[in-house]
């Protein structure tokens, strides 16, 4: 059965943080003013994506690949996870500050949820001229510091606060407290997880005054008491691959595209692509697929050899 660059129809989500930019900006049909998230390839229960182009339109992915395991996932990914896509990704319009939060790491959110963990990076695709993101500890913390500062509403004193721009990078290992901040809008890569303890939420109300669910005690042995240093530089060499984030769950290279680049990959591992701007298109076996700033797309593992041609900023993304 021929497959193909697959997209999907987004997974739209209204958040009381949530703007208009993922429409404005990426073109996303949203309908709602607090539209903060855009699932752009899940399987997350209840939130699995759905194809929305080609052959196979309609269908889920779980559905794709419980056809064709090895070739949608590759041979080490279904190896590794069998027939689980192993990947979350997402792009986020925070027109205000999301609630102070932290993931569990695996092993506890297996036991507590049965759960991967969620690890996860931030690649900056938009920020306002005094956006700001909040990772981890400005000095080494404990829980009991946690929980005063909870108490006396001081949290964001001990926190570390980084201003931010288009381009910057974060890898949040699981157990950084962190926050993205207003004005900012993100592509998000992580494990299939959608397990958040949500420690501050600025005592925020919903629009019939109700606030949002904390989990303090729950968070107190997930949290990272130590400093972390969670922003990664990267090379930025036109049509090349330059590695940003090479862990265990994901790598993730940045490619400036200004021309064509040739891929040639093994088919152990299925490939996403992220434009995060500009534009491209993609030549597979003499047929051209075209995408934009905001687009999303899998790349089967089996295609092993195709071109990319254009101008864009991509994200590169695959498991090695």
């Amino acid at each position: 059965m021929k497959l193909y660059p697959l997209q999907f129809q987004p997974i739209l989500k209204e958040r009381i943080w949530g703007g208009t930019k993922l429409k404005t900006y990426l073109n996303k049909p949203i309908t709602s003013e607090i539209t903060g998230e855009s699932w752009e390839i899940s399987t997350v229960e209840n939130d699995v994506s759905v194809i929305a182009n080609g052959f196979h339109e309609g269908k889920s992915l779980n559905e794709l690949i419980n056809e064709f395991p090895e070739a949608v996932l590759g041979t080490k990914v279904y190896k590794q996870f069998g027939k689980q896509f192993p990947l979350l990704f997402k792009y986020l319009d925070a027109r205000e500050d999301l609630s102070i939060q932290v993931h569990p790491h695996d092993e506890l959110a297996k036991e507590r949820h049965n759960s991967f963990g969620k690890t996860e990076m931030w690649y900056v695709m938009q920020a306002d001229d005094d956006a700001r993101l909040i990772v981890g500890f400005k000095e080494k913390s404990s829980p009991e510091e946690y929980l005063k500062s909870l108490e006396d509403k001081t949290i964001i004193d001990i926190l570390d606060t980084k201003n931010v721009k288009k381009g910057d990078v974060f890898f949040l290992e699981t157990g950084t407290v962190h926050a993205i901040g207003a004005g900012t809008v993100i592509a998000e890569i992580q494990q299939t997880s959608d397990i958040t303890y949500r420690i501050y939420d600025f005592d925020r109300v919903d629009a019939s005054g109700n606030t949002r669910e904390l989990h303090v005690d729950l968070a107190l042995d997930a949290i990272n008491y130590e400093v972390v240093n969670a922003e990664k530089s990267y090379l930025k060499v036109e049509n090349e691959s330059n590695e940003i984030v090479n862990c265990k769950y994901f790598t993730t290279n940045f490619i400036p595209l200004d021309g064509n680049l040739a891929v040639v990959k093994n088919n152990e591992s299925f490939t996403v692509y992220m434009c995060v701007e500009g534009f491209f298109d993609l030549n597979y076996k003499g047929e051209l697929f075209h995408y934009n700033t905001g687009d999303t797309l899998l790349i089967p593992a089996e295609m092993t050899e195709f071109e990319i041609l254009g101008k864009a900023s991509i994200l590169e993304i695959y498991i090695s």
